[in-house]
């Protein structure tokens, strides 16, 4: 059964349940920010619109740098911005923004400590016509090896948002990515929502699944359909990949019965 404390959206297995692209979320989010944070500056690799970017950038045109196509030179910008003070968010497609600076990353922004957030948008196999070129299915892993770095990947747009927000306050280089097609939504603004913090979505005691992303729907969906094979899963949103919650994961995982019948 759905976790009472998840608070998740009540029609989440309706036909028509509602679907946003989570880049949706970062673009509102990231105009939040504009308002209350003057610290906040935005750079861009020439994807405004894709990157959901543009409301930011028309808002607040003194605190928005257009790169153009220069993901490196970018990273580096934001590291200089981070060490004189700003919050820099900078964004592109995920096969860019790591995939093409990562070197930069890894010696600007993580061994210097700098507080940048890096946006890593289309990931996945979620970019359509755009083709193989354009799918990250390597940026957590290359993300999570860096030292200092927070990886964040949200489940629907109103996590984004949320995620969007609290990298922002979280003090240090932090990565979040997200897809391009619109997706289910799953949660609402009361789910709870804490870096570094997993929650319990479903109760069960015989087995435990653990998403992150988009896919956390398609985790759900699937235990929705073994429940009514009388096969009870947990399943958790993994939101925060590095750091990871062992408490909630190894918890989970103890009390199940296919833990315990091993």
């Amino acid at each position: 059964m759905i976790h009472k404390k998840a608070l998740l959206n009540p029609k989440l297995f309706d036909k028509n349940v509602e679907q946003i692209p989570t880049r949706n979320g970062f673009g509102e989010g990231l105009l939040l920010l504009g308002q209350s944070r003057k610290e906040v500056v935005v750079l861009c690799a020439d994807l405004v619109e894709s990157t959901r970017v543009l409301a930011f950038a028309n808002a607040y045109p003194e605190r928005f740098i257009e790169c153009g196509v220069a993901e490196q030179n970018m990273a580096g910008i934001a590291s200089g911005l981070a060490l004189s003070g700003k919050v820099p968010f900078i964004a592109s497609y995920a096969v860019f923004n790591p995939g093409r600076n990562w070197d930069q990353l890894r010696v600007a922004v993580c061994i210097n400590d700098a507080n940048v957030k890096i946006v890593g948008a289309h990931a996945g196999v979620s970019v359509g016509p755009d083709g193989m070129t354009h799918q990250a299915l390597e940026d957590i892993a290359l993300m999570r090896v860096l030292p200092r770095m927070t990886v964040v990947v949200p489940c629907d747009a109103e996590e984004t948002k949320k995620a969007t927000l609290a990298i922002a306050k979280h003090v240090g280089p932090a990565y979040i990515r997200f897809a391009r097609e619109k997706t289910p939504v799953i949660t609402t603004s009361k789910t709870p929502f804490v870096l570094g913090q997993a929650e319990i979505f479903r109760k069960g005691k015989d087995a435990t699944i653990i998403a992150c992303g988009p896919i956390l729907y398609e985790a759900l969906s699937a235990a929705q359909v073994l429940a009514q094979q009388g096969i009870f899963c947990e399943v958790i949103n993994n939101h925060t990949v590095k750091p990871l919650d062992e408490k909630t994961i190894l918890t989970s995982v103890k009390k199940n019965r296919r833990s315990r019948d091993c």
